[in-house]
């Protein structure tokens, strides 16, 4: 019985925070260290990117919209480049283990797009991006999104209506608003 008073518990905790306002245009992106390749070694603090950069936020590595949804931005990264993009990164409410597993998988022969890990969710939970994906995920998760930015002010948000879909943030969306 207790377990199930602390997962209720847990749940309405996770309700309450996804319930923040989410960023919005002329916002800056918060001071909080992501996790690239290794969970020991916090390394991308994404409020200190410089030039025109983009985040995608999504649900969860390895799931089949995820899969589907990031490898168009892997191999359209030139045409990124070439619309003035510095730097892509794909952000899951994972650990560093499982985004680095998954980058490996999309992108054997390797990729420049960052694969980074928000294990705890504070980084999307500080967006106003987070989402009780319990029943499916096992957690709290990441909506999914696309955030333009440039030199830390976000300049384009674009959130999926329902975590499957991939049409606002579909990378073709993406390149064309840019």
């Amino acid at each position: 019985m207790a377990a199930s008073v602390t997962a209720a518990a847990a749940r309405a905790a996770h309700h309450a925070v996804a319930a923040l306002p989410q960023i919005q245009v002329g916002a800056t992106l918060p001071k909080l260290v992501l996790k690239e390749d290794a969970p020991d070694k916090p390394s991308v603090s994404l409020e200190s990117l410089t030039g025109k950069n983009i985040i995608i936020g999504v649900p969860g590595a390895f799931t089949p919209p995820c899969s589907s949804q990031v490898p168009a931005y892997i191999e359209k990264y030139e045409q990124f480049k070439a619309k003035g993009v510095k730097d892509i990164y794909v952000v899951a409410v994972n650990d560093a283990f499982v985004t680095k597993a998954w980058k490996q998988k999309l992108a054997p022969e390797g990729t420049p797009v960052h694969f980074l890990a928000d294990d705890q969710g504070e980084f999307i939970t500080n967006l106003g991006l987070l989402f009780d994906g319990t029943d499916l995920l096992g957690g709290p998760r990441s909506k999914r999104f696309a955030i333009v930015t440039e030199d830390n002010v976000v300049k384009k948000v674009a959130v999926e209506d329902a975590p499957p879909d991939v049409d606002k943030t579909a990378a073709d969306t993406i390149l064309a608003a840019l």
